[in-house]
């Protein structure tokens, strides 16, 4: 799971966000796929310049996170090494684009729980509960102190 860390959650609901506000979405475009909208907002980079990297190498994200070498140099592997210092972990990211992470699928109630990965609304729903559960996760690392009442 990634990082729990605030600018995780900020970047996974502001890429939510983005996407219910009608950003470009397209599951068979590297740049504009559910990894690919992760990206732009980590990057900066755009969806064209992330789909032009993604091309210089083969497969989809997930075959290009599989054959992942963060000493390459190649330009997607500078994408994603971007993304796993921000906090995300390779499965982190293998997940995101079948929206299949068991920990934030379980969170969704029982007839929600089948995300098809190639629908906006769904990735958008996975992202936020995604974002959801990092959140808990910070929230219950802050140990609050003991306070008595006289």
């Amino acid at each position: 799971m990634a990082k729990a860390d605030v600018k995780i959650v900020e970047v996974l609901r502001r890429t939510a966000e983005k996407l219910s506000q009608g950003s470009t979405y397209m599951w068979g475009h590297m740049g504009s796929c559910n990894c690919g909208n992760l990206a732009q907002e980590v990057t900066k980079l755009s969806k064209a310049q992330i789909h032009a990297y993604a091309m210089r190498g083969c497969g989809d994200w997930n075959e290009q996170l599989n054959d992942y070498c963060e000493t390459s140099q190649m330009p997607m592997d500078l994408v994603i090494f971007e993304l796993l210092s921000f906090g995300f972990s390779l499965q982190d990211l293998k997940a995101l684009e079948y929206v299949s992470d068991p920990a934030v699928l379980e969170r969704l109630p029982k007839e929600k729980r089948h995300l098809r990965r190639n629908v906006r609304e769904d990735v958008v729903v996975y992202l936020q509960t995604w974002a959801d559960l990092v959140e808990e996760q910070i929230l219950a690392q802050i140990e609050l102190p003991n306070f008595t009442l006289h």
